[in-house]
C-alpha cells in the first residue's frame, strides 16, 4: 500500500499527543522559568515518531487510543528530556535544535539541566496519575511503566548514552556501536512498539513480531542518522569523533546494512493486513532517504516540508 498517507497519518496523531501533552503540562500565568523551558523542549517542533509508533503499534491490535494517549504523551516527555541533556555542553554541546536554539542556550545549563529532570519525572506522575488508575487495571499499568522505565534506564538510553560517551576516547569497533545504539536510540523506539501491542493484547507470536520490528527498526533508525551526520557539514568536531557504523565501516556499508534492516523490518510485518501500513511507512519514511542518499533536514537548521518523520533524535 504504497499509497497510504503517511502525511495525514502522521498529522492526526501528532495533534492527539500534542492535545495530550497540552492537557499535562499547559501554560500557565504563574509559571516559572523551569515550566518555560520545559514546554520550550517539549514543544520544539519534534516529529513525535516514538509516540505514534506507541499509537500505530496498539491500533493494529485495536487498542483504545485514549487509553494509550497517557503512555505515548509519558514516552514523549522522556524523549525531549533526553534532547535538552543530549544537546548540552557536556554531552553533544549543540547550541541549535530544530531551527532554534537549544535548551540550555536559551535558558542556561542550570535551568536545562533541571527542565530535564522534571520531564522526566512528569512523564511518571502521568503514567500514575489518579484519573487514569480508575480506568487502567493496575497491573497493566505497572507492566507499562515497567516497559518504560527500563528503557530509559541504564539498561536503556542513559546506559548507552553513557557508553557513547566514554566511546569518545579510544576506537570503537561494531559490537560496541551496535551496544550504543541499541540502548542509546533504540530502546525508547523498541519500548514505545512493545507498549502499543501490549495495550493492544497482541497474541504471543504477533508480539514476537513486533518486537523484532522495534528492535530491527532502532538500530536502522540510528545507523540511518549516522550516515546523515557523515555527509552534514555543520556537524561540530565532537559528534564526528562519535562511535557509529559509517565511521567503523564506511558510507557504503552502513548504508548496506540500514538497507538489509529495513528489509528485515517490513518482512516482520508481513503477516499483518493494511492495518500495519502506518509502521511500514514510517520505517521507509526514516530509512530510505538515508540509503538512497536523499538530502535530509539535520537538527541545526530550520525544518523542510518533506522532513515529516526522518531522524527525530
Amino acid at each position: 500500500m504504497r499509497d497510504f498517507d503517511l502525511h495525514k497519518y502522521r498529522k492526526e496523531r501528532s495533534t492527539l499527543i500534542d492535545r495530550a501533552l497540552e492537557r499535562y503540562l499547559g501554560a500557565s500565568p504563574q509559571a516559572g522559568t523551569i515550566h518555560k523551558a520545559m514546554r520550550y523542549g517539549l514543544f520544539s517542533g519534534g516529529k513525535r515518531l516514538r509516540p505514534i509508533l506507541m499509537l500505530a503499534s496498539g491500533e493494529l491490535f485495536g487498542a483504545n487510543v485514549k487509553m494509550l494517549l497517557p503512555f505515548a504523551a509519558a514516552m514523549e516527555m522522556i524523549h525531549s528530556y533526553s534532547m535538552i541533556h543530549d544537546d548540552l555542553p557536556a554531552l553533544d554541546d549543540d547550541d541549535f535544535r530544530r531551527g532554534r536554539p537549544t535548551v540550555h542556550k536559551a535558558f542556561g545549563e542550570g535551568i536545562a539541566l533541571l527542565a530535564g529532570d522534571a520531564l522526566l519525572t512528569e512523564a511518571f506522575h502521568v503514567m500514575t496519575e489518579p484519573d487514569l488508575a480508575r480506568s487502567v487495571d493496575s497491573k497493566l499499568t505497572l507492566k507499562l511503566i515497567h516497559e518504560i522505565s527500563r528503557a530509559a534506564g541504564i539498561g536503556g538510553m542513559a546506559g548507552g548514552q553513557a557508553a557513547d560517551l566514554e566511546a569518545e576516547e579510544g576506537e570503537a569497533d561494531i559490537a560496541t556501536v551496535e551496544y550504543i545504539h541499541v540502548r542509546k536510540t533504540g530502546a525508547l523506539i523498541l519500548a514505545s512498539v512493545r507498549v502499543g501491542a501490549i495495550v493492544g493484547g497482541a497474541p504471543a507470536k504477533e508480539f514476537r513480531r513486533l518486537n523484532r520490528y522495534g528492535e530491527l527498526f532502532g538500530l536502522a533508525f540510528q545507523i540511518a542518522d549516522d550516515i546523515m551526520d557523515m555527509t552534514d557539514h555543520s556537524a561540530n568536531g565532537r559528534e564526528m569523533k562519535k562511535a557509529t557504523y559509517p565511521a567503523v565501516v564506511g558510507i557504503t556499508a552502513a548504508k548496506g546494512r540500514a538497507g538489509e534492516l529495513l528489509r528485515q523490518c517490513l518482512k516482520e510485518l508481513e503477516a499483518f493486513d493494511k492495518q500495519a501500513e502506518p509502521l511500514r511507512a514510517i520505517a521507509r519514511a526514516v530509512i530510505e532517504p538515508a540509503v538512497e542518499n536523499q538530502p535530509r533536514t539535520r537538527k541545526r537548521s530550520a525544518p523542510s516540508k518533506n522532513d515529516e518523520l526522518k531522524a527525530d533524535r
